[in-house]
């Protein structure tokens, strides 16, 4: 394949070869590190001159570092005049964190809302005078004489035709209303000179949005599917489950594929930071197919497996598309009553397989290298979401 270079950042070198392989092509040479000051340092030794480049560099291990050697990377493709710069970035890092915010500010305001709603006074009980002033502390009311625009925290009360806003919470959330690191990582990889972004499975998919260049995301379901009909033995008989109500839509495109049955496991928040949990469906003296996106610190799908086996599962599985397994999440997994896991190699497994026997990598690497020769082609993705197709 002529004009086109592979060139491979030091998160998962291994596969970046992998994909340079299935396309008969070679890794272009470059030199990573740092120096003595701990700033990335990135040489090209290949030249780039009107070639189509791939960058191949993954959101895992220590993530800042791999950011910044990858935004490097593009930056020095775009000075050495590359005719085109395409990222593969198979886990988009930074992509988790609007949900986390969103969750924190959704149970502060809540919390606040309550509080404040508790103690509201009706507009037409409240008079100007000894009224009004009983149900105001004295800076309150100082602020309603001397203030014209009323804080905006609160719930608002009419008084002599004025509004001011009275609060029993001193927490109103405002706090949570925090920047979207994710945009930033978006618009960090357009500035440095990227065209175009090929990722897999996005953990929000509205992510596609923020960026103004082509991204074309690649669906780990084809392989995930496979693997599940190929190593799974009793997968004819077992029940699809998604550990939470945000990956329903992913559990469930699998069963129709599969032909299988669908179970949820739903977790609501209260108002006092506790938690409720329960299954939705029947998984008596059934096996089980557990299906995420990622599996970070393992307690979503170790908590789900325990719930099933509450429940009278026989066998639990669990597959992702990620396998971060950070802090005790090998601990958590060994631990729990899942006889395999399976996780896609966007994320480098060998150090995790090493400490978690049931621990199995399905390999995405056919349908990354799919995906980079069809788009330096110029052919269609929808190929590739044929489950049909062996890749």
């Amino acid at each position: 394949m002529r004009n086109l270079s592979i060139v491979c950042g030091s998160s998962h070198k291994e596969l970046g070869a992998k994909i340079a392989e299935i396309l008969g092509v070679h890794t272009a040479e470059c030199k990573l590190g740092k120096f003595s000051n701990q700033e990335s340092s990135v040489e090209i030794k290949h030249s780039v001159r009107d070639k189509h480049v791939y960058l191949i560099q993954s959101g895992c291990g220590h993530v800042n570092d791999n950011l910044i050697e990858l935004l490097i990377l593009i930056q020095a493709c775009r000075m050495g005049s590359a005719k085109k710069i395409s990222v593969v970035l198979p886990l988009f890092p930074y992509s988790r964190q609007s949900d986390r915010l969103q969750k924190k500010r959704l149970m502060t305001t809540t919390h606040s809302n309550n509080a404040s709603t508790s103690s509201v006074q009706s507009p037409t009980s409240l008079t100007n005078g000894d009224a009004t002033s009983s149900k105001l502390n004295g800076n309150a009311h100082e602020k309603l004489n001397g203030l014209a625009s009323p804080p905006t925290n609160g719930t608002s009360i009419v008084s002599g035709g004025r509004y001011m806003f009275h609060s029993t919470s001193h927490d109103s959330g405002y706090k949570q209303w925090c920047a979207r690191p994710g945009t930033l990582v978006a618009r960090l990889i357009q500035e440095a000179g990227a065209n175009h972004l090929i990722t897999m499975d996005l953990h929000h998919p509205q992510y596609q949005s923020f960026f103004d260049i082509p991204l074309d995301q690649i669906y780990a379901e084809p392989c995930i599917i496979r693997f599940i009909r190929s190593e799974i033995s009793f997968w004819r008989s077992a029940i699809v489950v998604s550990p939470d109500a945000g990956g329903a839509k992913r559990a469930t495109s699998v069963a129709n594929q599969l032909g299988l049955e669908f179970a949820l496991i739903h977790r609501e928040h209260r108002d006092n930071d506790s938690e409720c949990t329960g299954l939705v469906g029947e998984v008596t003296n059934r096996p089980v197919i557990i299906i995420d996106d990622l599996i970070d610190t393992a307690d979503t799908v170790c908590m789900a497996a325990n719930i099933l086996k509450h429940h009278g599962a026989t066998r639990i599985c669990a597959i992702a598309t990620h396998g971060i397994f950070s802090k005790n999440a090998m601990e958590n997994l060994n631990n729990s009553p899942i006889e395999m896991i399976a996780c896609t190699n966007t994320v480098p497994q060998e150090e995790f397989r090493a400490q978690c026997p049931v621990l199995k990598t399905i390999d995405i690497s056919g349908i990354l290298a799919e995906a980079v020769r069809r788009t330096f082609f110029g052919e269609s993705l929808s190929h590739l979401f044929i489950h049909e197709k062996l890749f």
